[in-house]
């Protein structure tokens, strides 16, 4: 006969302990001492097994058969309820000791592979410096989406809207790893995205497409008083609308079909080659030659070079920083030169990103205006836009195939936008050879 909440209740201690049988295998465990807890016989695998549900009055008759009623669907499942429970109570263990900062910087060390050592450098800054101080003790499976959000907020009220967007990405691949460990199972860091702040528009990498207003902004830089290896950076920007990081990051071996010896020497077949390891592509591309990037050079990007060169070819890196000639310029050297130009004029308007933008709207304005339809997948190129889907080796022949009209087009967009600029060299305070 099952037990009754009162007879469970009234048990007393006798002069030995003794059970009080419920059904199912359940029963009261009352010791002479008085001391009440939950158990359950069971059969596996044909040996006699007892479970421990807890004690009494802290586990009631009612949960005490709901969890009677689990060990059987294990059984009936072939499961072992003992096992299992063991295992639970590891998994509980092995989660109070991953915390959020240990997961993030196992899961940090394994991608960084994926990266260039500047992007590994901002994902684990942004890390330490946005969400361990709050989350990084917190064991990753007592954190929730309202928790996550408080210190995106955080992020936004610095007015970095962008920003809060990677770190809530960065926040949910440590919890899809986390998943995949078994630590915790669901992702609430993946729930939180609607909640954060829209990009307010037109402040997304922001460019001035307007020529003469481009051309206006490089005079200011010309004249400003910011070092001649950040000017010629953002002239040399501006001539091969290449990303930032990659140009900063750009060494001397690089560079091809100049003779640094010789200023007067032509340089019709000068070209900067970029290997597809330090290119924005898929993971598995940048271990493919022929995803590399040749940028062919204009008779002004090699005048921009031949100027640089006096000041930084005996280095590795064409920009290295103020700081050590080992590490490059830093990624806020243009972008601070552009917030500060003629007391902030450019603030907002322009950044350095935003010459692949300029390029890209006036060559496809130009293109229409003279009725050259075929530039645009030429344009594409040069912007190493790889579409979807394409082959290395389609990309290759499509890169090859195009390479006189990608040079002409590349002379065309220098010919417009350094027009009645100053010379390099006169930039840079070097005096002719």
């Amino acid at each position: 006969m099952a037990l009754t909440a009162a007879e469970v209740k009234n048990a007393k201690p006798g002069d030995r302990d003794y059970k009080l049988g419920d059904a199912g295998g359940l029963y009261l465990f009352v010791t002479a001492k008085g001391a009440k807890s939950w158990r359950m016989k069971y059969r596996f695998a044909g040996k006699e097994k007892r479970l421990t549900f807890g004690l009494y009055p802290e586990v009631s008759l009612a949960e005490a058969r709901t969890q009677r009623d689990e060990a059987r669907r294990l059984l009936r499942e072939n499961k072992d309820p003992l096992l299992e429970e063991r295992r639970r109570e590891a998994a509980a263990v092995a989660a109070a000791g991953a915390t959020f900062e240990t997961l993030a910087r196992a899961w940090h060390e394994d991608e960084k592979a994926r990266w260039s050592e500047g992007q590994a450098k901002l994902v684990l800054r942004a890390l330490v410096r946005d969400i361990f101080p709050a989350l990084g003790k917190l064991p990753i499976r007592d954190i929730d989406g309202p928790m996550i959000l408080v210190e995106l907020r955080k992020i936004e009220k610095r007015k970095a809207i962008e920003t809060a967007k990677r770190v809530r990405g960065y926040v949910s691949a440590v919890f899809e790893r986390a998943i995949g460990e078994h630590h915790v199972e669901v992702n609430p860091a993946a729930k939180v995205g609607k909640s954060l702040k829209k990009t307010p528009v037109g402040s997304k990498q922001p460019a001035i497409t307007d020529l003469t207003e481009l051309r206006d902004m490089q005079k200011a830089i010309d004249r400003s008083t910011s070092n001649a290896t950040t000017k010629l950076a953002s002239r040399l920007l501006a001539l091969t609308a290449l990303r930032v990081g990659v140009l900063r990051t750009g060494t001397w071996d690089e560079i091809g079909g100049i003779d640094w010896a010789d200023p007067g020497a032509p340089t019709p077949d000068a070209v900067w080659r970029i290997a597809a390891d330090r290119m924005k592509l898929e993971v598995q591309d940048k271990g493919d030659a022929a995803f590399g990037h040749d940028v062919p050079l204009s008779t002004q990007a090699v005048e921009v070079l031949r100027t640089l060169h006096v000041l930084t070819g005996r280095y590795a890196l064409m920009f290295p920083s103020d700081a050590s000639t080992r590490q490059p310029m830093s990624d806020a050297a243009l972008s601070s030169l552009y917030k500060r130009l003629l007391a902030g004029k450019y603030k907002g308007r322009h950044v350095p990103h935003g010459w692949r933008s300029a390029f890209s709207t006036l060559m496809n304005a130009r293109a229409a205006d003279l009725d050259r339809g075929g530039d645009r997948m030429v344009i594409d190129l040069m912007l190493a836009h790889v579409p979807p889907g394409m082959s290395s080796s389609e990309y290759a022949y499509n890169r090859a195939s195009y390479a006189k009209q990608r040079r002409e087009l590349g002379q065309a967009w220098a010919d417009m936008i350094t027009e009645g600029l100053t010379d390099p060299m006169v930039v840079a305070n070097i005096q002719s050879p």
